[in-house]
């Protein structure tokens, strides 16, 4: 499979129309085409279902084109790390995160990082520790920040000086905004919003007890932004972590910590045996410079 014909099945999938990709790569409509019927036929699946208006993609379709943007990506990336300047100290990292306060310790070293050799550049993806992981085992991120409990152990890591505070994201109007902490049972009855992720349940769950799977979970969520919209509109109560949603000034909502504290520990994760680049080895070597100045 060659990455020219996946790029031109992404311009297919992105433009919705064959004629359309074909204007964008330059190519006339039935060499474009033949070749997205030659690719079909290597794979021995159908990927595209051509109607009268656009093409859509077949759910194999859409398979091959998340594998072949994370193929594109991995290549680009490679071939930055490969024609990095011998001199000066450039290229791309590649970082991925949950969502946590600690990104203010990332955001300082990346900080000083800029100062001091600005041809670096640094690409955030936002996801759960889910979503990191499999994009670090891939390849596809250089560094990681997992929040506990996360299993580690195929990771060389680093701990970071920082803890996330788990709580209740509230509107100020509720019954509970008058509490100071958040107990088991004040979880009883009401509607909540839940990390979907399996290892975060399994804290929650820990920390509520039993019954745990008898609270009224009416939704999950992979990023609280979305969720705490979701609250704002009193859809019902979001378990998370403090300090990722403003709830100072005008804002309608408010933060409690539950009771039984549950505090985690964050960490900064890389594949063992990792081979860095020069500009992702500047990275880590400032990051550990500050972490042991904190």
């Amino acid at each position: 499979m060659e990455l020219r014909i996946l790029r031109y099945f992404l311009a297919v999938a992105r433009e919705e129309s064959i004629s359309g990709a074909a204007e964008v790569l330059h190519l006339s409509q039935p060499t474009l085409s033949r070749q997205l019927m030659q690719l079909e036929k290597d794979l021995g699946k159908q990927l595209l279902i051509r109607g009268n208006r656009k093409v859509t993609l077949t759910d194999d379709g859409v398979l091959l084109k998340k594998r072949a943007m994370e193929i594109l990506d991995l290549v680009e990336k490679t071939e930055n790390e490969i024609n990095s300047s011998d001199k000066i100290i450039s290229g791309d990292i590649y970082i991925g995160s949950g969502e946590s306060d600690a990104m203010h310790i990332i955001a300082k070293t990346i900080q000083k990082i800029q100062k001091n050799h600005p041809h670096i550049r640094f690409h955030l993806f936002s996801g759960n520790a889910d979503d990191v992981g499999e994009r670090l085992d891939k390849g596809l991120l250089d560094f990681g920040i997992l929040i506990e409990p996360t299993n580690i152990k195929k990771y060389d890591y680093l701990k970071l000086p920082a803890t996330d505070t788990w709580g209740l994201l509230m509107r100020k109007d509720s019954h509970l905004a008058n509490k100071d902490t958040i107990s088991p049972k004040d979880l009883d009855n009401i509607p909540l919003l839940c990390s979907r992720q399996s290892l975060v349940g399994n804290n929650i769950s820990s920390w509520y007890g039993d019954n745990y799977e008898k609270l009224n979970i009416i939704a999950t969520y992979n990023l609280i932004y979305n969720a705490s919209i979701m609250v704002e509109e009193g859809i019902g109560y979001a378990l998370c972590l403090d300090k990722l949603i403003n709830t100072t000034g005008n804002s309608v909502l408010c933060f409690k910590p539950l009771n039984p504290s549950l505090v985690v520990n964050l960490n900064i994760v890389w594949k063992k045996s990792q081979i860095f680049s020069k500009a992702a080895n500047a990275f880590l070597k400032q990051l550990q410079e500050d972490i042991n100045l904190s």
